[in-house]
């Protein structure tokens, strides 16, 4: 199943690419769900469960432009560093090896799968494509073999960074540099894991102006997903509705030689494997008048 919020309203995605049909979530169950995209995950359960016997034989087409964020406004957005070898290398780190390495992106980032993100001026602004994971129940004290049970599905996601901020202090502030405002698109859809033939094997990958920059599989994890719920929920319950960006793999424009950024204008494609595409262009932030 494919969940996904238009223009505000929770929908369900039906029918091939490029021939997708949307189908209104309050209007289909009569009520019986509201339309707010990220309220559902607070009954999933009961969604799912309805979701699988409902017909979905009516819809109307829509553009791709009117997609907004799956989980617009997540209670707690988690983000995992240096979970692919070849990234930590391109670092200058060791990869790590008994725990992930955790910070936050702040809730406020989250944009949509065909925003503009504004690049402010002097900044040095990253692409990192990653895998994304949203929690469907609350998890607190799960082991990573039951850790599946509370995923509601995964979606594409970039962490956006702003490598200035990012170094400005000692050691570095990676939330401020990861924060900014649009600097957390997750899309196009949630798509539950039924949907995907091996959910721990996954291509994923970003563009910029169809000039590929990074190729990954999710099976180079470091740290797999059920690895990751298992430790985030041993320390934290996980809510429903969380977001947890998995990491990225090799190919970010900080490792190059030269170092490279994006710039007024550049489109940023990401895509995973049996999900979809985001659609991302760069803005120059306007000049402040104050």
């Amino acid at each position: 199943m494919r969940v996904a919020n238009l223009k505000g309203r929770l929908v369900v995605v039906t029918g091939d690419p490029g021939h997708e049909i949307a189908h209104d979530v309050e209007k289909a169950s009569g009520g019986r769900f509201g339309p707010d995209p990220q309220g559902v995950y607070q009954d999933w359960d009961a969604f799912t469960a309805w979701a699988a016997t409902a017909g979905w034989e009516k819809g109307s087409p829509f553009s791709a432009d009117d997609l907004d964020s799956p989980v617009p406004a997540p209670r707690q957005v988690f983000a995992i560093g240096l979970n692919y070898s070849e990234h930590a290398a391109e670092a200058g780190y060791d990869a790590p090896t008994t725990t992930p390495p955790v910070f936050t992106k702040f809730p406020s980032c989250i944009t949509g799968p065909r925003a503009d993100i504004e690049i402010p001026q002097g900044g040095h602004v990253d692409w990192e494509v990653e895998l994304v994971v949203v929690i469907g129940r609350h998890a607190l004290r799960v082991s990573a073999g039951d850790a599946f049970h509370f995923v509601a599905g995964y979606s594409v996601g970039q962490d956006i960074s702003e490598r200035v901020l990012q170094m400005a202090a000692t050691p570095p502030q990676f939330s401020m540099g990861k924060s900014l405002p649009g600097f957390g698109p997750v899309g196009p859809w949630l798509v539950t894991l039924d949907e995907l033939a091996d959910p721990d094997d996954l291509e994923l990958g970003c563009a910029i102006n169809g000039e590929p920059v990074q190729l990954g599989r999710t099976s180079n994890l470091i740290f797999s997903v059920p690895a990751l719920v298992a430790t985030l929920s041993a320390s934290t319950p996980l809510l429903p509705g969380d977001v947890i960006f998995t990491g990225t793999p090799s190919g970010v424009g900080i490792g190059r030689d030269p170092q490279r950024w994006l710039a007024d204008g550049d489109v940023l494609t990401s895509h995973v494997e049996g999900i979809g595409e985001l659609r991302n262009r760069m803005v120059a932030a306007t000049p402040s008048t104050t």
